[in-house]
């Protein structure tokens, strides 16, 4: 993967759609990990949308449920182990 995209905070959405955006349109492999409040971003249909071009994109399973509080998440749950096997695999890494 060339870059993984790690969304920390729900704050961090407006500028992960339009990074979701460029990479699909430059053809940028990338993946998206989502923890903490930044599960939150999730709950909108157009982000979700735009997450079909991501090779992966998983959600920590803790903290959808701490704050969504439901079991239909949009992504891939997963762990923090998850998170560590994508760190692993992406050549550079950006935080929001």
């Amino acid at each position: 993967m060339k870059l993984l995209i790690v969304v920390s905070t729900a704050l961090g959405g407006h500028l992960l759609m339009p990074l979701a955006r460029a990479c699909s349109r430059n053809r940028v492999e990338w993946g998206c990990f989502f923890t903490n409040d930044g599960v939150k971003l999730l709950g909108d249909p157009a982000l979700v949308s735009l997450l079909d071009g991501a090779s992966r994109k998983v959600a920590c399973d803790h903290s959808w449920v701490r704050f969504m509080g439901r079991p239909d998440c949009p992504v891939e749950l997963g762990s923090q182990t998850n998170h560590s096997a994508m760190v692993g695999a992406a050549e550079k890494i950006l935080t929001l």
